[in-house]
């Protein structure tokens, strides 16, 4: 595998020349409508947490993903400044932050496909997000204020690359690959 490390002022860049070694952890399946018998534990411990999560109850045009795993302390804070815990199947809007504690790391996955995993003392804004799934029309915008990031494009980076972006406070990136790494100092 090829890696090419691009360093732009306070940023470096570590582009993969494969989505080969990509490995993201399988989706939690979905819980039953009406369970016949008792629920598993799987699903008690979801229900609880999608019915907490304000962005659950929203249209779905309006969730721009979900939570796909979680490790140590993940935050969630929300366009209206709610501040929730991360846990797998949460959902996210088009406007969440997600903030990583120290040894702390989270995998989302968003509506068109595109996997996104923060890294340990980060701090990620997901900006900007709209995607039709009829036609595969949308963008993403992402700012990485702090920490690392790796992101596997899906749908909108493979039909239309200009319309994927990421910030950091010192460049602005413009997507031509369909794996990379971000890492940011957060100092400006």
């Amino acid at each position: 595998m090829k890696n090419f490390l691009i360093a732009l002022g306070g940023l470096a860049i570590v582009v993969s020349a494969t989505l080969a070694q990509a490995q993201t952890p399988p989706v939690p399946p979905a819980a039953p409508a009406a369970p016949a018998a008792p629920a598993p534990a799987i699903a008690n411990t979801a229900a609880p947490a999608a019915a907490a999560t304000p962005v659950a109850a929203a249209p779905a045009e309006l969730r721009a993903g979900f939570v796909k795993s979680v490790r140590g302390n993940v935050q969630l804070l929300g366009a209206a400044g709610t501040t929730r815990q991360a846990s797998p199947g949460d959902a996210l809007g088009a406007v969440d932050r997600i903030v990583t504690g120290p040894d702390s790391s989270a995998a989302v996955v968003l509506r068109d496909d595109t996997t996104m995993v923060v890294g340990p003392s980060s701090r990620l804004d997901l900006k900007e997000f709209h995607f039709d799934g009829t036609t595969h029309e949308g963008g993403l915008l992402v700012s990485l204020l702090r920490g690392s990031m790796r992101m596997i494009t899906g749908l909108i980076g493979k039909t239309n690359p200009d319309a994927v972006r990421v910030e950091t406070q010192t460049a602005t990136i413009g997507i031509r690959g369909t794996d990379f790494i971000v890492q940011a100092d957060g100092q400006p």
